[in-house]
């Protein structure tokens, strides 16, 4: 099927938010007041973790999973109220922002409302006569996908969201463990409404069919790699023959999401410092300036330092400095605002260029009519003088951290500091 694609999406960014921990109030409220914060750094889009009520029973730690649901259309009372919510999506709005929110089709909490009214929409465990946990969680719940009223439900929850407090898309929570037909009749019938955003939590390279019904899918394997690449001194065309399966799985409409943290990763396998140490922010420049949409987890322009708590209040620690802003911003605006990093758009064409140092540096360019974008990224330990030899580069170029005039007709030689980035715009 080809859906219209919401115009917005081949330059935006996608920010999430986790609500709980972005506070000491831990409300929709509060988190409103970061607005302006955020405007001024360049976010495009806000992405809300999970805002419906959390399940009680069978619930982990003090405040259970935000991914256990209890009801799909209604408001978790622990940010506030369905006004505070909708008044929050209309001063994003307002300023300029998009909003999706987390949807976890999959399953639910073990006192989800339909448990009592609607039983049939679950999956049943035979040897306990009771309903089926969902892949070893005890706290979740399968639904049953085979069922075509539960799919009529599920559908007509998305769309009190759009209709109530008219959202710009969603974020597909494990969309892989649901059946693609079902996205797609999702998809089909929301269309009516509103032209959404829709990003898969499912892996581009091991989930591709996903696209069918998908804007964006994730970069699951690439996180994964690129933790062992750093960790155990990996061969960096590992890395390369990565970035091009991705630009090319899927099709020209596909769009790869990059990141470096995000709630999952944060909690339960470390902060990115903690898994790229010294690579961080190179595999950070990289997830702005390929092809795709870039992450950005709540707390990473602080730089936040630790291991957020899943089940329980555990505020993300700020002290008003904000380290990383203007290198988020930089990156941010960049994205924004160059042509030559447009997502899943024909006109661009990224060339990865030649280099004398294709063990140690990964040195492409992206180019959209007279827009022209740069980088290299010295992934590895050793210092290097990168000469690129390639036809591709010519002309004057501005570094966009430092502002420094550089002119690549003749001269095309760098001296890069292990694990050092560099981006520049024609």
């Amino acid at each position: 099927m080809n859906f219209k694609k919401a115009a917005w999406i081949n330059n935006t960014d996608v920010y999430e938010v986790n609500v709980r921990q972005y506070t000491p109030e831990g409300t929709f409220n509060a988190f409103a007041k970061e607005l302006p914060r955020l405007k001024e750094m360049g976010v495009s889009t806000l992405w809300f973790m999970p805002i419906t009520p959390i399940a009680q029973k069978n619930k982990k730690g003090s405040l259970g999973s935000p991914y256990a649901c209890r009801d799909y259309t209604a408001i978790n009372t622990e940010f506030g109220t369905l006004d505070d919510f909708k008044a929050l999506v209309n001063l994003s709005h307002t300023m300029g922002f998009k909003v999706i929110i987390d949807w976890v089709a999959n399953h639910t909490g073990w006192d989800h409302v339909w448990t009592k009214t609607h039983p049939e929409y679950f999956e049943k465990d035979s040897s306990t006569n009771d309903f089926k946990i969902a892949s070893g969680m005890d706290d979740i719940i399968e639904l049953d996908y085979s069922n075509p009223a539960l799919r009529k439900a599920m559908i007509e929850a998305m769309e009190y969201w759009v209709k109530e407090c008219d959202i710009d898309g969603y974020r597909c929570d494990l969309a892989f463990w649901v059946e693609l037909d079902f996205w797609l009749e999702a998809r089909t019938e929301l269309e009516k409404t509103k032209t959404l955003f829709w990003l898969a939590e499912c892996d581009a390279l091991d989930h591709s069919e996903y696209y069918q019904a998908f804007d964006a899918c994730y970069t699951w394997t690439w996180m994964h790699k690129t933790e062992e690449f750093y960790k155990q001194h990996q061969d960096k065309y590992l890395l390369d023959s990565l970035v091009y399966q991705y630009g090319t799985v899927g099709g020209d409409d596909a769009i790869p999401l990059w990141f470096t943290s995000n709630h999952d990763e944060n909690t339960w396998n470390g902060t990115e410092y903690e898994k790229y140490g010294d690579a961080a922010k190179a595999l950070a420049v990289l997830s702005f300036t390929r092809n795709g949409i870039p992450l950005i987890y709540s707390g990473q322009e602080l730089p936040n330092l630790k291991r957020l708590e899943f089940f329980d209040k555990d505020t993300i620690e700020w002290n008003g400095e904000y380290a990383l802003n203007n290198f988020y911003k930089t990156l941010l605006n960049l994205h924004k605002n160059n042509p030559a990093l447009r997502a899943a758009d024909t006109a661009v064409t990224t060339y990865d260029l030649s280099t004398n140092t294709p063990a140690n540096v990964m040195a492409y360019l992206r180019k959209n009519g007279e827009h022209e974008v740069l980088v290299l990224l010295n992934l590895s330990t050793q210092a290097v003088n990168c000469t690129i030899t390639d036809e591709h580069l010519t002309g004057k170029f501005t570094d966009v951290f430092n502002k420094a005039a550089e002119d690549f007709t003749s001269q095309k030689d760098f001296d890069m500091q292990p694990w050092q980035y560099l981006v520049y715009e024609k």
